[in-house]
């Protein structure tokens, strides 16, 4: 019946840490769920993403850059009239033209007339002008009612009617994510009035190659945009050049030639999920995403109902090795894990879907340190159990050296190991009991077990218990010990000596004399926590024991017995004389040699 309430007891354990387990891995899911993780996840994202690579040479940017405003002066009063120049030297030759130019700015009112004129008169039908809307959240009617729309279009310009009616267009909307990053490409949007607008991007690229193939948006149309160059990768030359004619214009045919400011006082520019560091202008923009449309270069991102029931996993398993594996060794399913994640993170990004980068690795990491807290307390109880339990058996140094060795002491068991044993008893202790007051007998047996101990402990020994005036200690357990045998010999004569002076000492106070039997003897033995786990004494059994408890039964008072095993294992460094007579031991053979130990030499 006992051994049922264990198990069930055992099952109930392991119960409570399953518990524990489930809990903490659905707390940490719940902070990846709440977004809490999305600042680290993101910007940790864009490194491991986002990075260049090498693309076809088919876009070129025409950038008003600080050249052109040096010469020209105010952007304002000279773009539309130099952008118009430009236009028309691009297509010059019908032979040579480019396949596309797109020009990253908005006229959508008019100006002076010979300047609209001259920039109406430039359009080609290769050319892709720029339109734009303004976005809000409010109520909007569907026929039923009024329902709230996250992304409604409250302002829409597009190019002036006379450029509009000879143009084609795409807007130029560049939309951050929350965190002021430019991370997604809006493809295209609605109108009220029913009307698709492409963006620029998608327009130029479906100019060049009208077989394309298109991304996967989400509801409001945005796709993940992979980048292939940083700020200032991509080829620009000055509107300037061109228009002085230093770069052939051949050079720009059949290639997507894009316009636009590059120039740090024009306001176009944006911190972009390949560099945070530095800006990247609108025109850049565009250049990435035509590029990444020609290229195919789409990512779709994995649910996030699966990659919290992923992590949720990983968790839990995570918490069974962590609990399972030492702390000095959870480091490496920790590293396995946490590294492992970011690995296959990328893998998976260049097979075209996109995982959150932190949410398991930090997820991870916060469990492991909470893993080496928590094995960091019981490591601590565990030193405390091993301490209150071998403090009252051992000298405090070999204490220590039991928690340091991470010594399996403590559990129920024992194993077997050559040991000295030792009893002593006072002799005539009934006799003086019954002549003596209760306090009084008191007061002389706490003097001698402390005299008992003091050398027990004194020599290393294991104070295993006192059975009434009766003490067993033995050498040699729990750990090893280096010349164990003397030790026990030197602890038997400081009794030997130390009852004679508190004989003195009892002689006078009380009138009564005191007298030490000693026994030792040497052998296997089986030394351990024996009981039940409930209550269980550290202790040895065996023959060896009874042999040695019998031994100081039998030894006169202010004497030693030891056995022929300890007197030879001692030889040479004692004095010890033979029972020329010997008592009859229980369990012994007639002949067991029995000794006096006389002096330790």
């Amino acid at each position: 019946m006992y051994a049922g309430f264990e198990v069930v007891r055992h099952m109930r354990k392991h119960v409570h840490l399953i518990v524990y387990i489930v809990l903490f891995s659905a707390f940490l899911t719940l902070l990846a769920k709440w977004k809490i993780l999305d600042a680290v996840d993101l910007s940790l994202s864009d490194r491991l993403y986002q990075q260049p690579v090498a693309v076809d040479g088919n876009i070129v940017i025409i950038s008003i850059d600080e050249k052109a405003l040096d010469r020209f002066g105010s952007y304002q009063d000279w773009n539309r009239k130099k952008v118009a120049e430009a236009i028309k030297i691009l297509n010059q030759s019908e032979d040579k033209k480019p396949a596309v130019i797109a020009v990253d700015i908005l006229y959508s009112s008019k100006a002076a007339p010979e300047t609209d004129e001259a920039l109406v008169g430039a359009m080609g039908d290769n050319v892709v002008m720029a339109c734009a809307a303004a976005f809000d959240s409010g109520f909007v009617e569907d026929g039923t009612g009024f329902i709230h729309n996250s992304f409604q279009i409250v302002f829409y310009e597009e190019p002036f009617d006379e450029l509009k009616s000879v143009s084609e267009a795409g807007h130029i909307n560049a939309m951050r994510d929350s965190d002021g990053v430019l991370r997604h490409h809006l493809l295209s949007f609605d109108l009220p009035d029913g009307r698709t607008v492409p963006s620029m991007a998608l327009k130029a690229a479906l100019k060049y190659n009208e077989n394309l193939e298109l991304p996967e948006v989400n509801s409001n149309g945005f796709w993940y945009l992979p980048y292939s160059k940083k700020p200032s990768d991509f080829e620009a030359i000055s509107i300037l050049d061109v228009l002085d004619g230093k770069v052939p214009t051949d050079y720009f045919e059949g290639k997507i030639v894009l316009i636009g400011p590059m120039a740090s006082g024009l306001q176009d520019s944006y911190i972009t999920a390949i560099d945070h560091a530095k800006e990247m202008y609108g025109v850049e923009y565009q250049a990435n995403a035509i590029s990444a449309l020609l290229e195919g270069n789409f990512k779709k991102k994995v649910s996030d109902s699966i990659q919290l029931i992923v992590l949720f996993i990983l968790l839990l398993l995570a918490s069974i090795v962590f609990y399972g594996v030492k702390t000095k060794f959870s480091f490496i399913p920790w590293l396995l894990l946490a590294f492992g994640w970011i690995a296959m993170c990328k893998l998976l990004y260049e097979q075209g879907f996109i995982l959150h980068v932190v949410y398991v690795p930090l997820s991870i990491t916060i469990l492991y340190i909470g893993s080496v807290a928590v094995h960091a307390v019981q490591e601590n109880m565990k030193r405390r159990q091993i301490t209150n339990t071998f403090k009252r058996y051992v000298a405090p140094e070999i204490v220590k050296e039991l928690i340091d060795k991470e010594d399996e002491s403590l559990k129920l068991g024992g194993k077997s190991c050559d040991i000295a044993v030792l009893f002593v008893d006072i002799r005539g202790f009934t006799t003086m009991s019954e002549k003596l007051p209760p306090e009084t007998v008191v007061e002389i047996l706490n003097q001698y077990l402390t005299l008992i101990s003091e050398c027990i402990l004194k020599y290393n020994g294991t104070l295993d218990k006192y059975v009434g005036d009766a003490v067993m200690a033995f050498w040699g357990a729990p750990l090893p010990q280096d010349d164990y045998v003397m030790n026990s010999a030197k602890a038997a004569m400081d009794m030997a000596l130390g009852a004679k002076e508190l004989s003195l000492k009892l002689e006078k106070q009380y009138g009564q004399k005191l007298a030490f039997g000693i026994g030792i003897n040497l052998g296997k033995a089986v030394v351990g926590n024996i009981g039940s786990p409930r209550r269980m004494d550290y202790t040895a059994i065996g023959d060896t024991v009874n042999t040695a408890a019998r031994l100081e039964a039998n030894a006169p008072g202010e004497t030693i017995y030891i056995s022929k095993a300890v007197a030879d294992y001692l030889n040479g460094r004692i004095i010890a004389t033979p029972l020329a007579n010997p008592p009859k031991l229980k369990g012994k053979k007639d002949g067991f040699e029995i000794l006096t130990l006389d002096k330790i030499l």
